[in-house]
Formats: structure tokens, sequence, C-alpha cells
């Protein structure tokens, strides 16, 4: 359980990041195109290095993959419509709800009711950590949030049925694909090409962030329920609230470094009741 904590919050801190150089990039659906892409490339060299995989889960990582187009075209979305420590703390904290619960229908999880209650603090701190926000704001973020749920419960079932060294890969390479299909479909050919021939290198580096991310992840949920893993991962909320209010400037630092605090304390609960 410790490696388990310990890679979900490793996690927490490189998904804040890339998500804080997607936030402040121009083109934000290029940026997260350009990120997967490069993950992508990366992944399909490791896995031949690795030797390829075998007993692959297909029908997850399809799914995953699917799942995963919806949720950088949601995300760019709720990212140019408000600030970053509103629709962040939004879609990961409502995400982590909607995995919990998806993981006892679906994976025969065990919560107690002590770790419930644990991530019902969690998610009061998120959402008042959200504050008050227009409709655009919280319809896009809760979009976001479903599709985080969604595919939290797929991997963490391929990840489980094929082991979570290279299952990631694999999903990776077909998010990679499922979004460079998206991208020539809407005519953004060209706009592709340009971002790729002079941003590489931090595609690169974003791509490797989020590899290591989720590779962390889904390392974890082999040992620990999915929900528990993904409730701890949004520790990344508390780091998201402070760079948000610092870095960024945006309002009510007050308000939401408090509501951040609560999101801990029910972290601790959640922790507690394991």
């Amino acid at each position: 359980m410790l490696a388990a904590t310990l890679l979900a919050l490793a996690a927490a801190v490189l998904h804040a990041g890339w998500n804080l150089w997607v936030k402040q990039s121009h083109d934000r659906w290029i940026a997260l195109w350009g990120q997967m892409t490069c993950a992508g490339i990366m992944c399909a060299a490791l896995l031949v290095a690795l030797g390829g995989a075998n007993n692959i889960a297909w029908w997850p990582l399809a799914a995953s993959s699917t799942i995963h187009l919806f949720y950088v075209v949601l995300l760019a979305r709720a990212y140019n419509l408000g600030d970053f420590s509103v629709t962040y703390p939004i879609a990961r904290g409502t995400g982590a709800l909607v995995a919990a619960i998806g993981g006892i229908l679906f994976l025969s999880d065990h919560l107690s009711v002590l770790m419930f209650i644990g991530i019902g603090i969690a998610v009061v701190g998120i959402l008042l950590l959200a504050g008050p926000a227009d409709n655009s704001h919280v319809i896009a973020a809760l979009m976001v949030s479903v599709t985080i749920g969604a595919y939290s419960v797929v991997d963490s079932y391929g990840s489980r049925q094929m082991g979570g060294n290279l299952y990631p890969l694999l999903l990776f390479m077909g998010s990679g694909i499922t979004m460079s299909t998206y991208g020539l479909a809407t005519g953004r050919r060209h706009d592709m090409a340009i971002a790729l021939a002079s941003t590489w290198k931090r595609f690169c580096v974003a791509g490797i962030a989020s590899v290591a991310t989720y590779w962390m992840v889904l390392i974890a949920v082999q040992k620990a329920p999915v929900g528990y893993v993904t409730a701890l991962r949004e520790s990344s909320v508390v780091i998201v609230a402070l760079v948000g209010t610092r870095y960024l400037g945006e309002r009510d630092m007050k308000r939401r470094v408090f509501a951040a605090c609560i999101v801990v304390a029910g972290l601790g609960v959640l922790i507690a009741g394991r």
C-alpha cells in the first residue's frame, strides 16, 4: 500500500506540471496532440526494445484510446473557458468520484465506510476550491470528469489483464493514433506540422511526463482499489490551487488554499480508512 501511495502522489506532481504547460499554451488542443503523439512514438520505440507484447487487451485499449480522444478535446475546451484553478479541480475531483463508483460497479473493488467519508470530504474541498463559476466552466469540467472516470475504470481493467508495464505503452500509441486521425479529419494538418517542427522538444518533455504519470497510476491500481488511487492522485489540485493563484495570478487565493487543505484532510481520512 505504501508503494501505491507514493506512486499516486508522484503522479499528482507530474500531472499538475504538464497540465500547467497545456494551460499556458496558445493552442491547447495542439499542445495536447503534440504531447500525446510524441508519447506514442516513444512508447512504440520502447515496446520494440522490450520485445513486443503478448496477450494484448484489445478491447480495453480500443475503448480507452477513444475515450482519451474525447478527454483531450473536452480538456482543451475547458482550459479555453476558465481559470486553471477552477476547471482542473472540478474535472479531477469529480472524476475521482466517478472512478470510485465505476470500480465498485465493474471491477469488484471494495471501499470501506471511512474511505467513502474521505472521498466525500475531498470532493467537498475540491468543489469549494473550484468556487463560483459560470455554467460553461462547470459543464465543460464535468464533461471532462466523466471521461476521466471512464478511462480510469477501463484502464484499471486492462492493466490488470496485461500487467502495468506494457499496457500504458500500447495505450499511448493508440491514443496518439486516434488523436492524429481526428486532427487530420478536422483539417488541422498544417497546424500540426508547424507545431511539431517548431515545438517537438517541449512535446517530448511533456510526453515523457504524461507517460510517467499514467504508468505510475496504472501500477498503483494493481496494488490498491482504483477509487483509492484515483482520489489520492487528485492531491494535484492542491498544487494547482497554489500555482494558479500565485504563479498565474488567478483570484481568491485564500479561499482556494483553504479548500485545498480540506482536500488534504479528506485524503488523509481516505488513507486511514484503508
